[in-house]
């Protein structure tokens, strides 16, 4: 068994504002913490891992398949691999969430 503290991380920053801290992992999924400040974008990518994820702090908008989504406190999410998708925080607090990866995925870095 593997036990991971958010505590005991240093997030990485993959883009201006968005922070990602790889925490416990698997063979087939690894479990991943962020912090996307606000005005922060996640700009559109794809990858063929499977991400779920849960939001309990702030309101993350989603752009994927023509549609917008917002996901609030409480939230959960789904978005099948290969699937473009792009993430936005238009409001005024840090949000804050997990994802998890089927297959486990390293830190991503969407900077051009």
């Amino acid at each position: 068994m593997e036990r991971v503290s958010l505590s005991d991380l240093e997030a990485s920053e993959a883009a201006e504002g968005v922070h990602l801290a790889l925490m416990a992992g698997a063979e087939e999924m690894n479990v991943q913490h962020f912090e996307i400040e606000p005005g922060a974008t996640v700009e559109e990518h794809s990858h063929p891992h499977e991400q779920t994820g849960f939001v309990y702090e702030g309101e993350l908008t989603f752009r994927t398949d023509g549609e917008e989504i917002v996901c609030e406190p409480g939230d959960s999410y789904a978005i099948p691999g290969d699937q473009p998708h792009a993430a936005e925080n238009r409001g005024d607090e840090t949000v804050r969430g997990v994802d998890i990866f089927s297959p486990p995925r390293e830190n991503p870095s969407w900077q051009s």
